[in-house]
């Protein structure tokens, strides 16, 4: 699956704020690898610099010795909403007040079509949702003056938030700025993460900073402060942060993507007052207790499978080793788009380490698996290696249904577990067994039992209401759903 992209921003006056900035996007390069990009102000220009590439590759000394200011936003995108090119990188800009605003989304809209017709964008036109709420928000700070919005010293753009977000559906963290102010803000059902950070300290703060994940606060030695709450806007000026809850009391309905904690956040991030590292080790205790196996050797899959093949091996007794090396230059499976080239790059990216193999049974714990051809070809690779018997565990439920909330799922008949049995999976995938971890395991791993969720991609259960065009596009219409009891000890 492809990653939720990421979001930085900070505000901190007597800094270089694109320094900052690029620190923040190459900690959150995991998010998204398609393009890169950040804005500037200087307290009366904005300037955006963005392109396609990796953060390394967008920016260098010299493109960020000419992006001076103490206020910046910016953005690590993969394409779910439109297409893969240099329009759709962000930030988004639009020239609305004094310097115009730069936005930066991460997740994905479920009304983006009637967005775009209230916006009066053409129908066919070429656009992803980040641009038609841009321009939803630039038409409403023309609408107003920063009289009218009781938004002193700003150009309306605090007050077009508040107009136009009751009206978005879907999942968005957002980070936004104009020449002088920074915004944050979280969907009601907090879908996508965001924190905020702050520089300096309690007493004298020097800065404030907000990004997707925790460890972007920590490489620009920010001070993790809290996770915004769902339907919270922050925002930052010169007097710090203030907060305000859109929705009101009984609104928000926090649901974040159970995935966050089980694939895409980085093993450092906390997510709901947990460190993400140590769920993932327990999901693979409780998978060991749920189904267990005799082996010689436990191995994770690099790199997300290995806290839960450490926690596997921890509960089991079984040994824990490597048994895969990757090559940390290759770039992820999922920029290929067929599958003859996903099962090359998995080659290029993983090679055996066959001393290690030769004569064991092995345990193999994965994060997840989606089409399931990167697993059949380890799986073929282990074989060749000389692995005697080789028995999958997977540290998720099986994911059947499409997600619509900022993960690029395939359509649900490419979904392995929605078309195949469990009996069907162990002989595509060529191993001697397989279990998934069960739902409530998996929650009962992360520990947070205050915590809402959105488990759609497991369950069905969609948190909102999904139009007819994307469940048409998202679901199987000839094809009846094959239950697959996730919580089986394994076949």
């Amino acid at each position: 699956m492809k990653e939720a992209c990421g979001v930085f921003g900070v505000h901190a006056p007597g800094r270089t704020a694109s320094h900052l900035t690029f620190d923040g996007l190459y900690a959150l390069q995991h998010r998204g690898q398609e393009s890169a990009g950040m804005a500037v102000s200087d307290g009366r220009t904005v300037t955006v610099v963005k392109n396609m590439g990796l953060v390394t590759r967008v920016f260098d000394e010299r493109t960020l010795s000419g992006l001076t200011g103490h206020l910046a936003m910016g953005h690590t995108r993969y394409s779910t909403h439109g297409s893969s090119d240099w329009l759709a990188a962000q930030p988004v800009y639009r020239p609305a007040g004094r310097a115009g605003f730069a936005l930066g989304h991460n997740g994905n809209l479920t009304n983006t079509a009637a967005l775009a017709e209230r916006a009066g964008m053409l129908p066919g036109m070429t656009v992803t949702d980040s641009d038609v709420v841009a321009e939803l928000l630039s038409q409403a700070c023309a609408r107003v003056s920063h009289v009218e919005t009781g938004d002193p010293g700003g150009e309306g753009l605090g007050a077009a938030l508040r107009a136009v977000l009751p009206l978005v559906e879907g999942a968005y963290s957002l980070v936004l700025m104009d020449e002088s102010r920074l915004y944050g803000v979280r969907d009601p059902h907090g879908f996508r993460p965001l924190c905020l950070g702050r520089l300096g300290t309690a007493a004298a703060p020097e800065g404030w900073v907000l990004a997707s994940e925790s460890p972007a606060l920590d490489v620009v030695g920010a001070t993790f402060v809290r996770e915004l709450e769902p339907g919270e806007l922050v925002t930052i000026d010169e007097h710090g942060p203030r907060s305000e809850q859109l929705w009101g009391p009984d609104g928000p309905d926090p649901r974040l993507c159970i995935f966050e904690l089980v694939y895409f956040a980085r093993p450092d991030s906390r997510l709901y007052g947990r460190e993400v590292h140590g769920a993932r080790r327990r999901m693979g205790e409780l998978l060991a207790e749920q189904a267990p196996v005799e082996a010689d050797l436990v191995m994770g899959v690099p790199e997300s499978g290995v806290p839960a093949a450490e926690g596997f091996a921890r509960r089991s007794g079984i040994p824990y080793g490597q048994g895969l090396v990757k090559n940390r230059y290759i770039g992820r499976t999922f920029i290929n788009p067929d599958s003859d080239a996903r099962r090359n790059a998995v080659r290029r990216k993983l090679n055996p380490l066959r001393e290690n193999i030769a004569g064991k049974r092995l345990v193999v714990v994965d994060d997840s698996i989606v089409r399931g051809t990167t697993t059949r070809a380890i799986v073929g690779m282990l074989r060749d290696a000389g692995a005697t018997e080789v028995h999958m565990r997977v540290s998720s439920p099986p994911i059947r249904w499409p997600c619509f909330y900022g993960i690029d799922t395939p359509t649900r008949n490419e979904l392995l577990a929605a078309t195949m049995t469990l009996e069907e999976i162990k002989v595509f995938l060529g191993v001697d067994s397989i279990a998934y971890i069960g739902l409530d395991q998996l929650k009962e791993a992360i520990g947070a039992g205050h915590a809402g969720w959105c488990d759609a991609c497991l369950t069905g259960r969609y948190p909102t209401a999904v139009p007819v065009e994307l469940v048409a596009a998202g679901a199987v219409a000839d094809a009846p759903d094959r239950a697959l009891q996730g919580a089986l000890p394994g076949v």
